[in-house]
Order: C-alpha cells, then structure tokens, then sequence
C-alpha cells in the first residue's frame, strides 16, 4: 500500500531505503542503444526545484537477480504550498505520483494523486479525468518537467470542482450498494468477485465520524480506503476470509483510478 499517511519530506537516505533502485546510476544491460539513462534521482533533484518534495517511494521486488536495481519504481511528491479544501472543509492536498524503471522499458509517467487529510489515505486522480503525463528518457530535460508539472497544477481547479460536484451528490443505499459491488469487480476482477460473499453493511460502515455522511464524496472514500487497506472479511468456498492490504504499488495505483473514474459516473 502507498504510505499517504506522513506529511513528512523524505531525505535521499530515507529514500534509498525504501527504494534503493532510485539512484541507481546505470541502466540495465541489453538496453537499447538509443536509450538516455536518465536517474530517477535527478528527476528528484528537478522536482526539489520546482517546489516538490518526496513524501513516500516504494519499488517492486526484483524476480531475478538480473534485474535488482533496474525494476519499476515509483516516488510520490508533495508541494507543501498546495492545498484544496472542499465545500464541507475536507482537506487535501494535490501529489504528483511519478513511475520510472532503469531497464529500458519505462518512460517517466506523472499521475495526478490526493491526500486527504481527515482520514490519512490518499487516491490517485483517474487519469480518464486529468490525464497523465509521460517523459521519454530520450527527450528528457529540465523546461519540458516544468512544462508538464506546470500544466498538471494547472488542472487543479478541475480536481476542486469533482471534489464539489461529489460532495453535492447524494447517494441513496440503492446506489452505495452499486459503487460497492462495482468496487469489488474492481478489487478482484468480475469473475472472482461473483465467486465471494461480502458483507454490504461492514464495507459501507464509515470509519470515522467525519465520514458520516451519504455524499459520493464520503461514500468513495469510505469505500476506497477499505478495498486499499482490507479491512472487511468475504466468505470464499464457505470460509470467512479476511482481505488482504493492497501492497503492490501498481496495483494500488490502478484500483484508485479505476475507482475514482467510475465514482465519477454517480455525478449527478
């Protein structure tokens, strides 16, 4: 799972910890001749720059010994100055989460994510809505980072406006229920998920008194964090199950958007 919870900017040291592949100053052999090693590092130092700072990085674990420092990566940023507050005074704060491998078959991809502060969980904007960007490492310098991080923050105004147009949202149990299941097919794919008894009531239980509420903002969240974080139980060949936390950075990533974008289809 994304570590969204410390508001607390990471040093390269911190960094390397969690992702020693980061700083890894070679690209893997057998890459292209034409391939730019561009270091995820420098990418950190670029953000720095423009007001960006590191609040979590996370890689996938290498499956053979050859590919141990070159895997997937990725590095979230947070720019304390940044901040969005919904109608009901939700906080969150806008994050740049950035993607990178150093074995050729990664370019740099920036997606759009959130950190609400009430309950400490972050989600990542569907890129249907916000678009992400990708930087080759051919073509990689620092004006077309600021270029792109600019137009990203430029898209804020529309993040604020789904925040809103969620808050004023209603949902009844009838369409709670919906984005429920619908979270489910996410979680475990259709096929599976028709295969598993859930307990409705446990996984539309709010968490927290400040998500008391029937808006599709409060709802989503409620829902979001418990599919990340796997607090609710389903029976599966009639055995009570309990779910496991999201762990796999890309597969956290990929649950959120999808999430987010179908969240967005109860707009009224």
């Amino acid at each position: 799972m994304l570590d969204f919870n410390s508001t607390k900017v990471l040093s390269k040291e911190e960094i390397r910890e969690l992702a020693p592949s980061v700083f890894n100053t070679e690209s893997s052999p057998g890459v292209s001749k034409h391939y730019t090693h561009i270091p995820t590092e420098h990418v950190i130092d670029d953000m720095k720059v423009l007001g960006w700072s590191v609040c979590d990085a996370k890689e996938v674990k290498a499956r053979k010994s050859s590919t141990m420092g070159f895997q997937k990566h990725l590095v979230v940023f947070r720019n304390p100055e940044l901040s969005i507050t919904g109608q009901n005074g939700d906080d969150v704060h806008p994050q740049i989460l950035v993607t990178n491998s150093h074995d050729g078959k990664n370019s740099f991809t920036f997606n759009s994510g959130l950190f609400r502060m009430i309950c400490e969980n972050g989600l990542v904007i569907s890129t249907v809505d916000f678009g992400s960007v990708k930087i080759r490492h051919m073509g990689y310098d620092f004006e077309e980072l600021q270029t792109q991080i600019k137009m990203m923050v430029e898209e804020l105004p529309l993040t604020v406006e789904s925040m809103n147009r969620m808050e004023s949202t209603e949902l009844g149990q009838k369409e709670a229920l919906s984005l429920a299941k619908e979270a489910m097919d996410i979680r475990f794919g259709e096929e599976k998920a028709k295969e598993l008894e859930f307990n409705w009531e446990e996984i539309l239980e709010p968490t927290r008194p400040e998500d008391i509420a029937q808006s599709l903002w409060h709802v989503f969240n409620v829902i979001q964090e418990k599919i990340i974080n796997g607090n609710f139980t389903y029976r599966s060949n009639n055995k009570i199950r309990k779910a496991r936390e999201v762990k796999n950075f890309t597969q956290d990533q990929t649950i959120n958007s999808q999430l987010f974008e179908k969240a967005m289809e109860y707009v009224s």
